[in-house]
């Protein structure tokens, strides 16, 4: 049974998403193309890694004017290439200004002077809580991860924080191992009690789809899917229940130019 939007439902009423054409281009930088459709102007505080390469995207594409900040001081960063680390020197290249780090976190992050925090995460769970720190107990991890970095305070006190993560159950956890960055902590009202000054992770940017926090349970709940992707896999692939909104939608695919800006920036190659 076909539905409005190229979308059908299965004999039982359950959406499906229709299948693109033949595709040109990787889970990836749909993923990346996503998150980056979500920045507008403003500030950004950025993370190395996939929230870096998503935050240039936008700003070479729909958001001229969003000015990039990096946790090393340079602030209206413009890399032509991903930088390597947060001390890559293109970011001081090519800022409008570099600053200390204790200035950008005193001054700039912690009073809330950035509008969106951009990040990454090893695990999230369904309050969107990351960790970054480490798999398994503290006392004894299996893996000990890259660590915390400017995150924490980039998820307490950022406007509003973006995260952009691939999507499977070693990912998408019910319970972290670790809360290296606090999301909404076991539920509404623990960003408030623990006086966190942002209103902490609007999106939640998948390979599969987009997640968003439910307004009165503060869970994340499945709002889009990439073409392609079932509501099955999206559940395979998350550790907890999964809900979906009741208004599921399909992400729109990329455009040639949104295309071929980020390949730009990823040295031609398809990311």
């Amino acid at each position: 049974m076909t539905a409005s939007g190229g979308q059908s439902t299965s004999t039982s009423g359950e959406l499906l998403m229709s299948a693109p054409s033949p595709q040109s281009y990787t889970a990836d930088e749909m993923m990346t193309v996503a998150a980056a459709r979500r920045l507008r102007g403003g500030s950004c505080f950025v993370g190395i890694g996939l929230p870096s390469l998503a935050a240039n995207l936008a700003r070479r594409t729909h958001a001229p004017d969003l000015v990039l900040i990096y946790e090393s001081g340079t602030i209206g960063a413009k890399p032509d290439l991903p930088p390597l680390s947060i001390g890559d020197g293109v970011l001081a290249e090519t800022a409008d200004s570099v600053v200390s780090v204790p200035e950008i976190f005193n001054y700039w992050l912690q009073p809330g002077r950035i509008d969106v925090g951009f990040l990454g995460a090893a695990q999230i769970d369904r309050y969107a809580n990351i960790n970054t720190t480490v798999i398994g107990p503290y006392d004894d991890p299996k893996v000990r991860l890259p660590g915390a970095g400017g995150a924490p305070e980039i998820a307490a006190s950022c406007g509003e924080v973006t995260v952009i993560v691939r999507q499977s159950p070693r990912a998408f956890v019910d319970r972290v191992d670790f809360v290296t960055s606090v999301g909404f902590g076991s539920g509404p009202g623990d960003r408030e009690r623990l006086g966190l000054r942002g209103r902490g992770p609007r999106t939640v940017i998948t390979d599969l789809g987009i997640l968003e926090p439910d307004p009165v349970t503060c869970e994340l709940v499945l709002t889009h899917l990439h073409p392609g992707v079932t509501l099955e896999r999206a559940r395979a692939a998350t550790g907890w229940e999964l809900a979906a909104a009741p208004g599921l939608r399909e992400t729109e695919p990329p455009a040639d130019h949104e295309l071929a800006a980020l390949r730009a920036l990823t040295g031609g190659h398809r990311s």
